[in-house]
């Protein structure tokens, strides 16, 4: 990479198996979601399925994979295209388009655009594989070819119009044949429509680097930026081939896994299991991104790729063709691979293959060095989703910007016994997603990407966190151009409904979508954004009978929570979280209401301002939604939030305060935060007789936090590390909630002071008594000091918040606040949802507020969230993945009978003799026929 030039990531999409969206993806990556699925009946046919006997090039011993065809559904329309033009192109080639628009959309939109269209371009791994579009195409024009010269020489008596007629009947199953159809199968075309479509004037193709091929095309987009070239590059990989010829050379290679399970970095991994999928990256000079105020995600510090050169064999992985990649990165990043904390996660290719997971770990040891000290993460998300291929790289890289992102060292998935090799690196996999601190020594969160191709084309791209949030720039709000459906299904009970769900998908929608049809009972489903997998999940949710609380945006309750005579519902504001981007600039523009700016650690006015600006954000959005609170709380200085919101105090009074504030009036020198895997009677226990550390927070029955003397949090965290505790020391230095604060309370006091005090329009309850707050003025200015300087009792609030009747609890802002209530309220009916999501805009998730609390018996008014641009939703066109191979249809038997076509008559050719069996035979051969092309030009990679 030129003069070491940083990149940032600020954007970011996908597509994959189980995810059809960012937020998806991580939520199944934290949550250990195994996405593998037995293969769809419309991707091949069942029967090639042979998990026994000899192999032969139409048989295969696996049939699990990773699928997308539930994802697979989107409006064209909007980048221009008819729909007529759909069956025709290769559908791998909208979907690159779809996600590539998602990914700008992520990054900010048109705003992120440079002016000059001509400095923005696209580059995709993508490779050559029998697309389904190819597949059709050598149907129509080799195998009905091949169909027809076979019944000519076996049926001399046929015709030349019967057997015009029988290959018409062959190929009407192919779809239509259109003259613009064939530009629709140039394969480049999955970069050239994107950059045609989004109007990106700088370079666009495709690179076929094998399953290298996605971390080939970053590394070609970084060097476009680092040249100078352009300002902003899109890069990804795009795969989606599950054509039986891909499946009949791993088979025929043995490099898919008997067991059916893919399990990487496993001592007994048997081999790979094929997935699909898109991945794109939004990327920026990081001096750029900072200047211009984007959100960044991860920033590419170095990238290297290398070839094996002349190695033992061509399918053989070698470690030293490996390590020279590896190495590369380093050296353009200008770091030292084995340095102490050089890196706290390393995304391995990990294809689960004995050969491939056995060299890779030796490329590890070499380039990274043997055990020292605490081990960094190891993992592969080919455990959840399987092999992408040309979008594996991506897909690995998306993970680990998002761990980055997050603070999240995500788990691996089947690797309960480790392979051997692993005892000889620095590196161990996780079992369960874990927070990511970062190095003791200041460096920033860093990971490592791997993507090894076949035939010996290796890439590493190494990420780390940003040195600090960039300023938010000024930019028009983003709107969102089509709304997300929601379904919403009611009945008189249970049973009713699942006879409602009984009808077939397009039937449900129907229902669903229609207005008129969510009032007919107490029972209800709603679904955000129904999708084929979704409705299928509901229905195994409302047979269950059990409530269905989110997941998967899905929302069932059996019985009414909340309506006349049922629970309350509490809005709870959270207080300092760590730093987050608003994502409301929609949500503010269809509210006519001021943006909120992001949060940045270390201001407590700048950050206070920003959590207090996005809470009354939404508070005011769900109260025009119809959505008004019985009660108002907060944790921690989110209590002044719930005070505004509440009516004791005005908003103006809190924005001219945090205006004021100077940010070192409340930073308390040498204290420090950590926060516990502990219940807040046993901290106690343990800091009983001391009073250089207290408890600071009571969060839930097994989170508390305490505040002391930095040394003595330290050594109090390593401690109970030592005995299995879950410990993390935390940024923030303030010494609330403690009476280490008292000495610096002066700035507070005064403005407390100067407040002037409204009798409570909502009513406000106290994280300090766990009660309501009072009503006479001189207890509420005393109540307000004393939050100041003892423990916050979050989890006995809301354990007295349930006993006073309240059943609904939205969180109104960003963190997560709202898995707080959840474990606090384990075994209770209750529905929580939060009103923010990292990466997902507040509109949306609006969206899922609305559709949580109407389910559970709430009657909100979700008129305001529509586009009023689009005053009915365009439905999606559901693309075409792949068939089962085409066969001469019913129909056409006739054509073969004596009497001329009309069914009577002897048939020419009877269907249990034996040529009906060399014809079925004929029409299978273009597996063996596209098996053998495939190896000889493309090559697949059993690494």
């Amino acid at each position: 990479m030129p003069d070491h030039t940083p990149v940032a990531v600020v954007g970011m999409a996908v597509l994959l198996p189980g995810a059809g969206d960012l937020a998806t993806y991580w939520h199944n990556i934290t949550h250990g979601v195994d996405a593998i699925t037995d293969v769809p009946a419309s991707r091949w046919d069942p029967e090639h399925y042979q998990p026994d006997g000899p192999r032969r090039a139409d048989r295969v011993y696996c049939r699990r994979g990773g699928f997308v065809d539930d994802g697979a559904e989107f409006d064209v329309t909007r980048f221009g295209i008819m729909p007529r033009s759909v069956p025709g192109t290769e559908p791998d080639q909208l979907i690159a388009l779809h996600v590539a628009d998602q990914s700008l959309q992520d990054a900010g939109g048109d705003r992120v655009l440079p002016a000059d269209r001509a400095r923005a371009g696209v580059v995709l791994g993508r490779g050559g594989y029998l697309t389904p579009g190819l597949v059709r195409l050598d149907q129509r024009v080799r195998t009905a070819g091949q169909l027809i010269h076979t019944l000519r020489e076996l049926a001399p008596e046929l015709d030349e119009g019967r057997l015009a007629r029988i290959r018409d009947s062959f190929t009407g199953q192919l779809g239509p044949e259109r003259p613009e159809s064939a530009i629709g199968l140039v394969p480049n075309l999955a970069a050239s429509r994107v950059a045609n479509r989004l109007d990106l004037r700088g370079p666009a193709y495709t690179v076929d680097a094998a399953c290298a091929s996605s971390l080939v095309a970053v590394d070609h987009a970084v060097r476009e930026l680092a040249t100078g070239r352009c300002d902003l590059m899109l890069a990804g990989g795009v795969h989606h081939c599950h054509d039986i010829t891909l499946w009949s050379v791993f088979s025929q290679l043995g490099a898919l896994s008997p067991s059916e399970r893919i399990r990487p970095l496993h001592r007994d991994a048997d081999g790979v299991l094929i997935g699909e999928g898109t991945g794109v990256v939004v990327l920026k000079r990081l001096a750029d991104a900072e200047r211009e105020g984007d959100r960044i995600y991860a920033v590419v510090r170095g990238t290297g790729v290398a070839s094996d050169g002349r190695s033992a064999s061509l399918l053989n992985p070698d470690p030293d063709g490996q390590a020279r990649a590896v190495r590369l990165a380093w050296e353009a990043a200008g770091l030292d691979p084995r340095a102490p904390g050089a890196l706290g996660l390393l995304e391995a290719h990990g294809t689960a293959t004995p050969a491939g997971d056995r060299a890779e770990l030796a490329t590890l040891a070499e380039v990274f060095g043997p055990p020292a000290g605490r081990p960094a993460a190891i993992g592969s998300v080919k455990s959840m989703i399987g092999h992408t291929m040309p979008a594996a790289g991506v897909a690995g890289l998306i993970k680990a910007a998002l761990a980055i992102h997050h603070g999240v060292l995500p788990p691996t998935l089947h690797c309960e016994e480790p392979h051997p090799a692993l005892a000889a690196t620095r590196f161990a996999p996780l079992a369960e997603a874990t927070p990511w601190e970062p190095p003791a020594d200041g460096a920033p969160r860093r990971a490592g990407v791997n993507a090894f191709g076949f035939g010996g084309i290796n890439a590493h791209v190494v990420l780390e966190a940003p040195a600090t949030a960039p300023a938010r720039r000024a930019a028009p709000p983003v709107t969102v151009v089509e709304p997300e459906r929601v379904l919403r299904l009611a009945a008189a009970d249970a049973d009713a409904l699942g006879t409602l769900l009984t009808a077939d998908d397009s039937t449900v929608l129907a229902a669903g979508l229609d207005e008129r049809t969510a009032d007919a009972g107490p029972v209800r489903l709603g679904i955000v954004d129904p999708t084929a997998r979704r409705l299928t999940l509901a229905r195994k949710a409302v047979a269950r009978g059990a409530p269905w609380r989110g997941r998967s945006d899905v929302w069932f309750s059996p019985r009414p929570l909340l309506g006349p005579g049922g629970g309350k519902t509490a809005f709870v504001f959270p207080g300092l979280e760590a730093e987050f981007d608003p994502r409301a600039d929609a949500l503010a523009a269809r509210f006519g209401l001021p943006r909120p700016e992001p949060a940045r650690v270390g201001d407590v006015g700048r950050h206070g301002a920003a959590v207090f600006q996005l809470g009354r954000l939404l508070d005011t959005a769900l109260r025009r939604l119809g959505v008004t609170p019985d009660a108002v709380a907060g944790h921690s200085v989110g209590e002044w939030t719930a005070m505004a919101a509440g009516g004791i105090h005005t908003a103006a009074e809190v924005d001219a305060f945090l205006a004021t504030f100077d940010p070192d009036a409340l930073r308390v020198p040498g204290v420090a935060f950590a926060v516990l895997g502990l219940p807040a009677e046993r901290v106690t226990e343990e800091l009983a007789g001391r009073d250089d550390v207290v408890l600071s927070h009571d969060n839930a029955p097994n989170q508390s936090m305490v505040c002391g003397a930095e040394a003595a949090v330290e050594e109090l965290v390593l401690r109970l590390r030592a005995a299995g505790v879950i410990g993390q020391i935390l940024p923030f230095r303030s010494g609330f909630h403690t009476p280490m604060l008292a000495p610096y309370l002066d700035p507070i006091r005064r403005a407390a002071d100067s407040y002037t005090l409204h009798a409570q329009t909502t009513p406000v309850w106290s994280a300090t008594t766990a009660a309501r707050y009072p009503a006479q003025p001189a207890a509420v200015r005393e109540l307000f000091i004393r939050h100041l300087l003892e423990p916050v009792r979050f989890g006995p609030m809301i354990r007295s918040l349930h006993d006073a009747g309240f059943r609904a609890f939205v969180q109104l802002g960003a963190g997560q606040l709202g898995s707080l209530v959840d474990d606090t309220l384990a075994g209770h009916d209750r529905v929580v949802v939060a009103a923010h999501a990292p990466v997902r805009d507040c509109l949306a998730q609006l969206r899922r507020v609305v559709t949580a609390l109407w389910t559970n018996g709430a009657e909100p008014d979700a008129t305001p969230l529509l586009d009023r641009r689009a005053a009915t939703a365009r439905p999606g066109i559901r693309l075409d993945l792949g068939g089962p191979r085409v066969s001469l249809p019913r129909e056409a038997h006739g054509l073969l009978a004596g009497g001329g076509g009309g069914g009577g008559g002897d048939p020419l050719i009877a269907f249990d003799h034996p040529v009906a069996a060399e014809l079925a035979a004929l029409l299978a051969e273009t597996a063996t026929t596209a098996a053998t092309l495939l190896s000889a030009s493309a090559g697949v990679s059993p690494t």
